[in-house]
């Protein structure tokens, strides 16, 4: 990996890195907070999974997580949305294409030549970040929006990889919203029975491991019917036994600044889980 960028803050250091993926085939940006630790000390990580229209910038300029990160002693870790570059396909829809990969693998054309964030985040970014720097095996996984869609699919598709998953405003029910519609016709094609291992109410019900789940969400959020549907992900985990917290969070709305309100509580309690 290259370092691209470094900033001071909270005692650690905000980095930035390039690196080439070979599996997204393209070269893509990520960015490490690194705490303040002992010499020799390996840290558990949070993977957080940024949303719609956002890079690896958004988080760490935004949501003032790295003095949380700090005095809990964790790494974090904040992806790209989707590939990037030049050869790489895009659509000039926000909700589409580059800043929307959505966090699966493509099946359909022109999508599936570069769109495979599911194994970009789940084995290459870990086992590079794993090698390069002072980082252990013990993860966990966040996202706001579209990414905590990412975080809650990964977590159920991926039983132990993961030892605690939160998501801020989560699209729960892509299937059946005009954000996941959109994107799983372009991304996995037009037979819905195909979108089901990449719907987070849809892979309840198979989930190997009842990771408990814990969704912030916005009361004011202008999304919260038309696109979010947290209620109906909730009832489907209620009904199946799996364990779910919903936050709901009168007056919030959609943005960072939600997020930055609540982010210290939720890097509190993965920290926890991560140090046992």
């Amino acid at each position: 990996m290259d370092l691209i960028e470094e900033h001071r803050v909270a005692e650690g250091t905000q980095r930035v890195y390039r690196h080439r993926s070979e599996v997204l085939d393209c070269e893509m940006k990520v960015a490490v907070f690194v705490p303040p630790a002992p010499e020799g000390a390996r840290l558990p990580a949070i993977y957080w999974l940024s949303g719609l229209t956002c890079t690896e910038q958004n988080f760490i300029t935004k949501a003032g997580a790295q003095r949380y990160a700090a005095e809990h002693g964790v790494v974090l870790v904040a992806p790209d949305t989707s590939p990037r570059g030049e050869g790489v396909a895009d659509d000039p829809a926000y909700d589409l294409g580059q800043g929307a990969g959505f966090y699966l693998n493509a099946t359909e054309a022109p999508w599936a030549a570069h769109y495979r964030m599911h194994d970009y985040v789940v084995h290459e970014l870990p086992a590079l970040i794993e090698a390069e720097l002072p980082v252990s095996d013990r993860r966990s996984i966040m996202g706001h929006s579209m990414g905590g869609h990412g975080a809650i699919v990964l977590a159920l598709r991926n039983p132990g990889r993961y030892r605690a998953v939160s998501a801020f405003s989560p699209i729960v029910t892509p299937s059946q919203v005009p954000w996941g519609r959109k994107a799983f016709t372009a991304y996995l094609g037009a037979d819905e029975t195909a979108w089901a291992e990449w719907d987070a109410r849809a892979l309840l019900a198979g989930a190997a491991e009842r990771l408990p789940i814990v969704i912030e969400q916005g009361g004011g959020d202008e999304f919260l019917g038309p696109q979010l549907r947290p209620e109906d992900f909730v009832a489907e985990a209620e009904r199946l036994g799996h364990p779910v917290a919903l936050h709901l969070r009168p007056g919030y709305d959609h943005s960072y600044y939600f997020i930055a309100s609540f982010i210290g509580a939720e890097i509190a309690r993965h920290a926890m889980v991560l140090k046992g």
